[in-house]
């Protein structure tokens, strides 16, 4: 289960303060992509004030940074690109809902890269500004869900390099959203093996893993919930940077978010029915425990009242000098307990 980063470094401080509140992961890396329909142009750039003189060309331009913990190289950023301190802010605080904001001349998103690591959920938020000619994305470490997408800019017959910034914009909302179908498929996969491993050996080891993806599900509902609206926000918003021709990508897009919702409440409704099917199992075995002592202790009632009878300390007990008398009362217990078993049987209690 992913956890929620704290913001308690940042009570009391006044808006726009750009504090880090995720984990430094390392070096920064920054990588920039500027191309047109005849030009494409790739280069890692060792400080982000290479990547200034982009802000006017009329190409398009995507700069990448993996690692935002240094909020010297976020507040030269804002400072060169006319970025909202709140914006910045956001970007920094690492623990944001998936949201769309418009600033006329660029638009804000967020939204949340899931992968897996050890079958555990590791979430990363992945913070895209966009302008007329310039799109900054801004990732919490290095690694991604884009390659796809580099590949086909580098491509000079494919359609990113005839289209704008609203279309890799659209590009990248996608790549983190087809991600998720993902994730999702092997985690599909993992309930169904944890359903046949509960069915025939229910254990407290399947019930720790169950409640482990029940954790990892309501982690995945709070990162896919709110990008549904999202999505709606820049298919059927006002911006001016969002082409009507995009737009319709986007609806794409929101269908697959349907999608990924349905799929993410079907898994928990199938999680929780794991832990009643586990409760079930354990309630149905501890029964047939009880069934069987209880059996066992009914056909020894009628012989510990014949073994009590025997044991009573009475000189005249005609019995007791009988020849044949231990052997008959022995025979009399197991003719007894047979009938009681065969009494059972019919019964269907055994």
């Amino acid at each position: 289960m992913m956890k929620e980063k704290t913001r308690a470094k940042k009570a009391g401080l006044s808006p726009g303060t750009l504090v880090y509140t995720g984990t430094n992961t390392g070096d920064i890396r920054i990588r920039l992509i500027d191309y047109d329909e005849k030009n494409f142009e790739e280069n890692n750039l060792k400080n982000i004030e290479e990547s200034f003189p982009f802000k006017a060309t009329p190409t398009v331009t995507w700069i990448n940074i993996d690692g935002i913990h240094d909020t010297n190289l976020i507040e030269k950023i804002g400072k060169h690109f006319d970025i909202h301190p709140i914006v910045l802010e956001d970007i920094l605080t690492t623990n944001q809902r998936p949201k769309f904001e418009d600033f006329g001349s660029y638009f804000f998103a967020v939204l949340k890269m899931i992968t897996t690591h050890e079958n555990k959920i590791e979430c990363e938020q992945v913070s895209l500004i966009v302008a007329e000619n310039y799109i900054i994305s801004f990732q919490e470490r290095e690694g991604d869900v884009f390659d796809a997408i580099r590949k086909r800019i580098k491509n000079p017959d494919g359609k990113h390099r005839k289209m704008g910034t609203d279309y890799l914009a659209y590009s990248l909302v996608d790549a983190i959203v087809d991600n998720y179908f993902v994730i999702l498929e092997n985690y599909g996969e993992r309930i169904e093996d944890i359903e046949n491993e509960l069915m025939e050996n229910p254990n407290k080891k399947i019930v720790q893993t169950i409640h482990h993806l029940k954790g990892e599900m309501i982690s995945l509902r709070k990162a896919v919930w709110p990008l549904r609206d999202m999505i709606t926000s820049m298919e059927r918003g006002d911006s001016k940077l969002i082409k009507q021709k995009t737009k319709i990508y986007l609806r794409d897009v929101y269908d697959h978010t349907i999608q990924i919702i349905e799929s993410v409440e079907t898994y928990r409704d199938m999680i929780a029915g794991m832990i009643e099917i586990y409760l079930t199992n354990v309630n149905n075995r501890m029964n047939e425990i009880m069934k069987v002592l209880t059996v066992i202790a009914t056909i020894f009632i009628p012989l510990t009242f014949i073994v009590g009878i025997y044991g009573m300390n009475f000189k005249y007990m005609p019995e007791l000098i009988w020849e044949f008398g231990y052997p008959l009362v022995l025979i009399g217990m197991l003719v007894v307990s047979l009938v009681m078993v065969v009494f059972f049987r019919r019964k269907k209690w055994i």
